[in-house]
């Protein structure tokens, strides 16, 4: 069987993670990021509302990465963002960068938030 790489069109996928970082497009960014098909951009956790609340009109969903595990959902930041017309998943990081570089290859109007694992 061939293994054929993933397509994103131009668009810019999460290469990896580690323990306080993450690569994207081929980058290394320390802390929380946030990544859109246009690339990665600070981002200063879950308290920063307001750079979640601007991704509502751009993309359709929001993968959020809450660390390694899943402890507690913040269910008032996902309501907020709901109501502003974004989808969100929380997930384990890992889980939602993987989900992201997937949703992303199928062409999607997708972003994920992450905190570091």
């Amino acid at each position: 069987m061939s293994m054929k790489a993933t397509d994103f069109a131009g668009a810019v996928p999460v290469d990896g993670y580690g323990p306080g970082f993450f690569r994207v497009g081929g980058r290394v960014h320390h802390g929380p990021v946030i990544v859109t098909s246009d690339g990665p951009a600070a981002w200063h956790g879950l308290d920063d509302r307001a750079q979640l609340a601007a991704l509502a009109g751009r993309v359709d969903l929001l993968f959020l990465g809450l660390g390694a595990e899943v402890a507690a959902f913040p269910t008032a930041l996902i309501g907020e963002l709901e109501t502003a017309g974004l989808m969100v998943e929380p997930m384990a990081t890992p889980t939602a960068a993987r989900s992201y570089n997937v949703t992303l290859s199928e062409g999607r109007r997708v972003a994920c938030a992450l905190l570091p694992v």
